[in-house]
C-alpha cells in the first residue's frame, strides 16, 4: 500500500479528517516526527542506496507527502475543510532531499505563484 507522509498536523481534528480519507482510499497515513525531518525521503521510504542523514533539521509548515499522487486524496481533503497547504509527490529528484528542503522548496514555489498572481493585471469593465 502507498504511503502519505505527514508533517506537523497538530490540530487532532484535522489529523483524524486526513487519517480517515486515506485509508478509505486504501492509502498508509504516517506521521513523520520532527526528529526525522532532516532525512531524505528515500530514507523515509526505505530504499536501498540511501544513508541516514546525520543533521537534524526542522520546519513548523504543515506539509503531506505522497508516495504516488492521489487526487481522490486532495480533493477528499478540501471537501472535508481539512487542505494542508505544501503537498508533493515523491519523485526522482526529491526523494535525495530532505523533508526540510523539501518543505523550503514548496514554501519558494508557493511564493512565487503568489507574487505572481498579484502582477496579474485586474480587468476594469467599462460603463457604456
Amino acid at each position: 500500500m502507498k504511503r502519505v507522509f505527514l508533517y506537523n498536523i497538530t490540530d487532532s481534528e484535522k489529523l483524524e479528517k486526513i487519517r480517515r480519507a486515506a485509508l478509505w482510499l486504501g492509502l498508509v497515513p504516517v506521521t513523520v516526527p520532527p526528529s526525522d525531518f532532516g532525512q531524505p525521503l528515500g530514507v523515509l521510504l526505505g530504499e536501498a542506496g540511501f544513508a541516514p542523514a546525520e543533521e537534524t533539521e526542522s520546519f513548523s509548515d504543515e506539509m503531506l507527502v505522497m508516495e504516488e499522487l492521489s487526487s481522490p486524496l486532495l480533493d477528499t481533503l478540501r471537501r472535508e475543510g481539512a487542505p494542508v497547504a505544501l503537498k508533493a509527490v515523491v519523485t526522482e529528484q526529491n526523494r535525495h532531499w530532505s523533508s526540510a528542503a523539501l518543505c523550503r522548496e514548496l514554501r519558494r514555489e508557493h511564493e512565487a505563484m503568489r507574487a505572481q498572481a498579484m502582477k496579474k493585471p485586474v480587468h476594469h469593465h467599462k460603463k457604456r
